[in-house]
């Protein structure tokens, strides 16, 4: 059999898991500094959990687990003799879970279940793998982690300025050049409604949340066939269009909205968080996107979307505002925000820029050779002290030709190299050898430890 893997998952090497390492340790780093607390759930969750919280296009996307045991249990065989038109019937029957689509919903599952022991406002950051039946594309995947940090217990517009921040210094540390785009759920219900067609607000933020992708055209295609008139659809195009700065398209909006309570509402809110923003000072560049949607139905108010400035790829990380999305397990009226770093695409951005920093890709500082069992013997014994010292160190395990230990070093790029031979036992010292200079000299376990430090 030739071994293979799904599509839309990878394999990596220790090389690439030293690089990934470094995005989740930057990342998790940060978090901290901003007092955010770690939490973990489950890789599959109840369908019913998942089900109805990504609009109907996410659902579509989610992967679902197969019963246990004997699943055609109980299924309606009428649905198994004539599926058409009756999927998803047929699936709520046979399958009772799901991988989880992203971390927000189960964190939101995870707030009303332990809601007794958490302090509000919660600060949580959650670093794992989510699942998504998409077709894999350069940049997109079916196995990939996301880095959310989320707070919940708090309407305050300060919890999207200190996450814009946040964004701000995680990839001011990675060295990525980036795009932070603003808007407000509420700015795109107030745009339904006044174009007539606040009924609509779900299917216009679907199709014009594509315009990057599909273009203006295909996005008023779009919108025809779900339902707006052509009045509507060139009624939306100027919206969409307004330029300037972020203050003039701002107080465009807040112009065309005057008379629309929510979605004036709206406007206030972007204005309170980019002035926020701005007053603290951004090292990125910070963008109103009135076509920024963002797709999911439990956005409610600011949404948040981050591009790579110098590679093409999509988002890099998202979040936003949900009001209610504890709501639907029992626990309504508390507000949250959250943010959601995509480590597998920006891993790929690192890796088109060359951005990681060089010694990422070394594991042992020192490697000793093995020159027989009693020099393996003591330089066990000294590889003990030096880790002890915090150094990492490792012995070649076989007794072979030194040309080949050295080769070992050389392909795992080990800047040193030690060897303990007949004189260096006999002095209990070794010879320590620098493999980018040559130099090489004869040291105490204690000069090596100060050395490589």
């Amino acid at each position: 059999m030739k071994p293979s893997i799904p599509k839309g998952t990878r394999d990596f090497t220790p090389a690439e898991m030293a690089r990934r390492n470094y995005i989740f340790d930057t990342i998790r780093s940060v978090f901290r500094l901003y007092g955010f607390a770690p939490i973990e759930t489950p890789a599959m969750e109840n369908l019913s959990t998942l089900m109805g919280k990504y609009g109907e296009e996410g659902d579509k996307l989610l992967f679902k687990i197969l019963n246990s045991g004997d699943f055609l249990r109980g299924v309606d065989r009428t649905l198994i003799d004539n599926p058409e038109g009756q999927w998803g019937k047929l699936t709520g029957q046979l399958c009772e879970k799901g991988l989880r689509y992203d971390l927000t919903v189960p964190f939101a599952r995870f707030v009303v279940m332990h809601r007794n022991d958490l302090q509000m406002p919660f600060k949580r950051y959650q670093i794992q793998p989510v699942w998504r039946a998409d077709r894999p594309q350069k940049g997109r995947y079916r196995e990939f982690y996301q880095c959310d940090a989320d707070i919940v217990g708090s309407d305050s517009l300060l919890n999207e300025v200190e996450l814009i921040q946040l964004i701000d210094e995680v990839f001011a540390r990675l060295g990525i050049n980036i795009a932070i785009k603003l808007n407000n759920r509420k700015v795109l219900a107030g745009i339904a409604t006044l174009i007539g067609f606040p009924d609509k607000m779900i299917d216009i933020t679907v199709a014009i949340d594509k315009l990057d992708k599909i273009g203006l055209d295909a996005v008023k295609a779009e919108l025809t066939e779900r339902g707006l008139t052509p009045e509507a659809v060139a009624a939306l195009e100027p919206i969409l269009a307004i330029g300037g700065s972020i203050d003039q398209r701002l107080e465009a909006l807040a112009d065309l909205l005057k008379d629309v309570e929510e979605g004036a509402r709206g406007v206030e809110e972007l204005r309170t968080i980019v002035n926020g923003v701005t007053d603290l000072g951004l090292r990125a560049e910070l963008d109103l996107d009135v076509s920024l949607a963002r797709g999911l139905n439990y956005y409610t108010g600011a949404i948040i979307e981050v591009k790579a400035k110098d590679v093409a790829i999509g988002s890099i990380t998202g979040g936003g505002r949900y009001d209610n999305l504890t709501g639907v397990f029992g626990m309504p009226g508390l507000s949250g925000v959250g943010i959601s770093f995509g480590a597998d695409r920006i891993y790929d951005v690192l890796n088109q820029l060359d951005l990681y920093p060089s010694e990422l890709l070394t594991g042992a500082k020192v490697l000793f050779l093995n020159m027989g069992a009693a020099e393996a013997a003591a330089s066990m014994a000294m590889m003990k002290q030096l880790r002890a010292e915090g150094i990492a160190a490792e012995i070649y395990p076989d007794a072979a030709k030194m040309k080949k230990q050295m080769g070992y070093a050389d392909a795992k790029s080990i800047p040193f190299v030690a060897i303990v031979g007949e004189s260096e036992l006999a002095a209990n010292k070794m010879t320590l050898k620098n493999m980018l200079t040559g130099e090489q000299q004869l040291v105490s376990v204690d000069q090596a430890a100060a050395l490589l430090k």
